[in-house]
C-alpha cells in the first residue's frame, strides 16, 4: 500500500500519537491533509489542528471512515472499548490497522478485528524528538505491502525493525521502558561527576553527551559494546578501576534483571483490556 494520495487515521491523538503527526509531517511523507487524527475532549483537537495543521475530530467513526490505514494510539484499557463502538469494526474491515497499546496482543486485536490485517507496534518516547526505537510484529492477514508502510511511517521518528509477537513483552520492556532506566543512569552518573567538584548542569549534559556518543558508536561501527569498551580500557588506568567498581555492584546482572522484571509486567497491561467487551 504506497502513501501517494492515501490518508491515515490515528485514533487517540495523545503525546505519542502527536509525535508521530509530527514525524509524518517534518518528513513530508504525508500531507496535513491526509492525515485525521481524534481526541477524546474538543480543546485537545483543537489544539492539535493549531499546531500541525491536521484535521482533527472527536469521532472515531468519522475519522476511520476517511481513511486507507488506521492508527490506534490509544491506552490500553481503552483499545476494546473503542474498537466496539459502534460501525468501527465494520469500517475497519481489509484496511490496515496498527496498534501501538503496550501489553494489547495480536491475538487480542485480531479476535477484535477479524477481517483486517493488524500490526502490533512499541514505539518508545524519544519519538518525540526524530530519537525513537519502533518494533513491529505482524498479524496473520499482514502481507509485507502492510509492514512496509508501518515501517516508513514509524522511520519519521527513529529506527524501526520487526520481531514476533512472541517477543513483544521483551521489546516492551526495553525499548518502551529502557528510555527511563537509562534517565536513571544518566543522573547517576552525573551525580558522580558532582560527587567530584562539577557543576550540576556541566555533568548533566556531560554524562548525557556520552550516553549519546557510545550508542551512536555501537550503531554506527557495528561493534560488539565489549570490543569498543576494550578500546577505551587501558592496562592500569582509570577506566579499568571504575569498570571492577561496576563489577563489584553486579551491574550487569541488575541492568538485565530490570529488563526481565519490566517484561514480567509489560504482559499484564492488556489483560484488563481483554476482559472489557
Amino acid at each position: 500500500m504506497l502513501l501517494a494520495g492515501r490518508t491515515l487515521a490515528i485514533i487517540g491523538c495523545g503525546t505519542m500519537g502527536e509525535a508521530i503527526v509530527a514525524g509524518l509531517l517534518r518528513a513530508g511523507l504525508l500531507a496535513p491533509t491526509q492525515i485525521v487524527a481524534t481526541t477524546r475532549r474538543h480543546e485537545a483537537a483543537e489544539a492539535v489542528r493549531q499546531r500541525h495543521g491536521v484535521r482533527i475530530t472527536t469521532d472515531n467513526l468519522q475519522a476511520i471512515g476517511e481513511a486507507d490505514a488506521v492508527l490506534i494510539a490509544v491506552k490500553p484499557q481503552r483499545v476494546s472499548k473503542v474498537l466496539h463502538e459502534d460501525g468501527v469494526r465494520a469500517a475497519l474491515t481489509d484496511k490496515p490497522v496498527i496498534s501501538i497499546a503496550a501489553g494489547v496482543t495480536l491475538a487480542q486485536l485480531q479476535a477484535w478485528l477479524p477481517e483486517s490485517p493488524v500490526i502490533r507496534a512499541m514505539p518508545n518516547t524519544p519519538c518525540l524528538i526524530g530519537q525513537g526505537m519502533t518494533v513491529l510484529a505482524r498479524g496473520q492477514r499482514v502481507g509485507d505491502a502492510e509492514v512496509a508502510l508501518a515501517k516508513k511511517l514509524f522511520d519519521t521518528v527513529g529506527l524501526c525493525l520487526e520481531v514476533e509477537d512472541k517477543l513483544m513483552d521483551a521489546v516492551t520492556s526495553l525499548g518502551a521502558s529502557g528510555p527511563a532506566f537509562v534517565y536513571v543512569m544518566i543522573e547517576a552518573m552525573a551525580d558522580g561527576g558532582v560527587m567530584m567538584g562539577l557543576p550540576r548542569q556541566v555533568a548533566l549534559q556531560m554524562a548525557a553527551q556520552v550516553f549519546q556518543g557510545a550508542a551512536r558508536m555501537v550503531l554506527s561501527t557495528g561493534f560488539h559494546p565489549a570490543a569498543l569498551k576494550d578500546q577505551v580500557t587501558t592496562p592500569a588506568g582509570c577506566t579499568i578501576a571504575g569498570i571492577l567498581t561496576m563489577e563489584d555492584g553486579r551491574i550487569r546482572s541488575v541492568l538485565a534483571r530490570t529488563i526481565q522484571e519490566a517484561a514480567k509486567v509489560a504482559g499484564e497491561l492488556g489483560r484488563d483490556s481483554s476482559a472489557e467487551k
